[in-house]
């Protein structure tokens, strides 16, 4: 008898093991089908600077880095803003200057490759890059200090094809704070609320990641259009001052905006945003002898031969920053905003090859097929023809 009942069990231990493999293998099947799919959009990465470069590819791929084409095939992603970056010391004519190099390295990467990227300038763009099968190429300007204190710069951006303007960058501006910096003008300038209305009547997406988050109050308050984070985490799940706080997440939905979740390792957890507040000194020092964004893992292997090894992020805590926002807020203000090229990646998302794995963890978590789409990408559509719908309607306002 003992026999006969240790026979069943192992029997039914043996059917629920199948069971549970057979659906997870459907869910992985269906995560694999809904993102290869889908428009996944990514409004800032950081690899402009790649194209400048002669010798790199972006159809070649590429053992350095988050992104090239083939990895992009891989990882579905299908569409992205090129971020148009550099340092907010940079100031002047020379900033607007290399600026425009940057733009006109992703005008040349679309007209070199008419067959794989669209440049893209409208929602209407991106559905139809989508649709023949292309990257949709957009441009984000990360940082104020590049118009020069001028509108007529900023409209020059606006008309070569620039769709979202990032405040400041991590150095206040002559006319708004950032959240990297002492404050300075308690937000906003009347000039740089005159910056914000124009951003408005020109299409052109209001972007609050890197700014104070007075400057963010102020940019709510003013902005006729929704806006948008391009690249921010939440707050009260790793407290570094580049995240936002569950208040500000609220007021940005309430005006119809989206939070776009970054993936860098320490804006995603907070034992490494601790690590790195305990570095901070030793941080600025190296980063003065080791300059610029490609130093960064080499900035962080000396500061742990000072302070010990660095925790690890895993790229699970991206879902967590989305699961977070999406009950905050609902699906329709949440997206994505990588810092590929730009930032240290967490463990299991070293390139945008992995993209896959939060459309399979979201799916896992019970997220309707709709919703994920959102996340993915169709927000982002969503607001962009929102910003341009405002736009329409100022023009037109006596």
């Amino acid at each position: 008898m003992q026999k006969k009942l240790f026979v069943a069990f192992g029997c039914l231990a043996l059917f629920f093991s199948l069971a549970v493999a057979q659906q997870s293998d459907s869910i992985a099947e269906r995560a694999k089908k809904l993102h290869f799919s889908s428009l996944v959009m990514d409004t800032h990465i950081d690899v402009t600077p790649n194209l400048q470069r002669e010798g790199w590819k972006f159809d070649e791929r590429h053992t350095t880095g988050h992104v090239d084409l083939p990895r992009m095939k891989e990882g579905g992603l299908n569409g992205l803003f090129f971020s148009i970056y550099m340092s907010g010391a940079v100031t002047g004519p020379k900033a607007v200057n290399d600026a425009l190099q940057r733009i006109a390295a992703v005008h040349k990467l679309a007209e070199d490759m008419p067959d794989k990227v669209m440049l893209c300038t409208t929602a209407a763009d991106i559905l139809q890059a989508q649709k023949q099968g292309k990257i949709a190429a957009l441009m984000g300007m990360e940082g104020g200090h590049m118009i020069n204190n001028s509108l007529p710069v900023l409209r020059m951006y606006a008309a070569l094809g620039v769709r979202y303007l990032t405040l400041t960058h991590s150095l206040n501006t002559d006319w708004a704070d950032s959240s990297g910096d002492q404050p300075k003008h308690n937000g906003l300038t009347d000039f740089g609320k005159e910056v914000v209305r124009e951003l408005n009547k020109l299409g052109v997406m209001v972007d609050v990641s890197h700014v104070a988050d007075k400057t963010f109050w102020d940019a709510l308050e003013i902005s006729k259009a929704p806006i948008i984070a391009s690249h921010s985490s939440c707050r009260v799940l790793s407290g570094h001052p580049r995240n936002m706080t569950d208040e500000m997440i609220k007021a940005l939905a309430a005006k119809g905006g989206v939070i776009q979740i970054n993936y860098l390792d320490s804006y995603i957890d907070n034992d490494l945003y601790l690590w790195g507040q305990k570095t901070q000194a030793a941080r600025r020092e190296l980063a003065q002898k080791y300059p610029g964004r490609e130093n960064f893992m080499k900035i962080r292997e000396e500061l742990e031969k000072q302070f010990g090894t660095a925790p690890k992020a895993s790229w699970e805590r991206i879902v967590d920053h989305i699961d977070h926002a999406v009950k905050l807020v609902g699906a329709d203000h949440v997206g994505l905003g990588s810092d590929f090229d730009g930032a240290t990646m967490p463990v299991g998302m070293e390139d945008c090859s992995h993209l896959p794995k939060i459309t399979e963890a979201l799916l896992r978590k019970g997220y309707k097929e709709a919703d994920i789409r959102k996340i993915l990408g169709g927000n982002t559509v969503r607001l962009l023809g929102e910003v341009e719908k405002a736009a329409k309607q100022l023009r037109g306002a006596k």
